[in-house]
């Protein structure tokens, strides 16, 4: 039977933050972080996924912005001066990425 797995906010939100924390803690490096991410989206029932997606990519925008602030706030701080923007799209393609390769063997197409 397989696993069931919950596309809510707030599970994909928590799956994103763990995954976030082993990567910096360094329980897991960038290649494990993309395999967790392959595996998980494996189990999500292929009618899920979209909603699933939807989500993911709200939590990650979320994140980057969070994530752009504390890096703003620091270099106002330390530098004093306006911050240089980095290339934060990298890991929204990289989640783009993983959606398109694993839904590709397992999708159906149903009229709307």
């Amino acid at each position: 039977m397989p696993q069931e797995v919950s596309v809510s906010y707030q599970a994909i939100k928590s799956k994103v933050y763990r995954l976030i924390d082993a990567l910096v803690v360094g329980e897991k490096n960038e290649v494990e972080v993309q395999e967790s991410v392959r595996r998980w989206w494996e189990l999500i029932h292929p009618a899920d996924r979209p909603i699933a997606q939807k989500y993911l990519l709200t939590v990650l925008e979320r994140s980057r912005s969070a994530l752009d602030a504390v890096e703003d706030g620091l270099t106002e701080a330390v530098e004093g001066t306006a911050p240089a923007r980095l290339d934060s799209a990298k890991g929204l393609k990289l989640i783009h990425r993983i959606v398109k390769q694993t839904t590709k063997p397992t999708s159906f197409s149903t009229s709307a």
